[in-house]
């Protein structure tokens, strides 16, 4: 893997970097988020991949939400933040990864998509969509949303 794919955590080993997308929209008034289905063991989950040589991060989030969630929308050029977890590569075997999210609010949602048949999608308003992920750093990201997308003033 190329060093620009990997991140160096403060005990100075590399893991490898993926890309992500909090997908979004304003419902009622409130921000919702669109969650998937991991393909292997059915938890609740944001699109997220590999780099792509072709392609920025923010884009790669992008693709990443339409391969898996069949989202189509607008993403931020910026990051949110980053989450880890322990990507599963076979029983047994795991690799811890950093995942640099995009916020990506949603224009449409397809019903045909690549992944469509692997995954399941739903809507969770963003506090209820940080409980159902298993990464805390990813749960902290949710339940930041509406300030990281300056919807919502900082509660003192």
């Amino acid at each position: 893997m190329p060093k620009d794919f990997t991140h160096t955590p403060a005990d100075g080993a590399t893991c490898p970097v993926q890309y992500g997308a909090i997908c979004w929209r304003m419902h009622r008034g409130k921000v919702e988020v669109l969650l998937i289905t991991s393909r292997d063991t059915g938890r609740w989950v944001i699109p997220k991949g590999w780099p792509m040589l072709d392609k920025c991060p923010a884009s790669t989030a992008q693709q990443e939400a339409w391969e898996e969630a069949g989202v189509k929308g607008d993403v931020a050029e910026d990051s949110v933040g980053t989450f880890g977890y322990d990507k599963v590569l076979k029983p047994g075997q795991s690799l811890p990864c950093r995942v640099a999210v995009y916020s990506l609010r949603v224009g449409e949602l397809k019903r045909k998509y690549p992944e469509d048949k692997m995954r399941s999608r739903k809507w969770f308003k963003y506090s209820k969509a940080a409980r159902l992920v298993a990464e805390p750093e990813l749960r902290g990201l949710l339940m930041a949303l509406p300030v990281l997308l300056d919807i919502e003033p900082a509660v003192a």
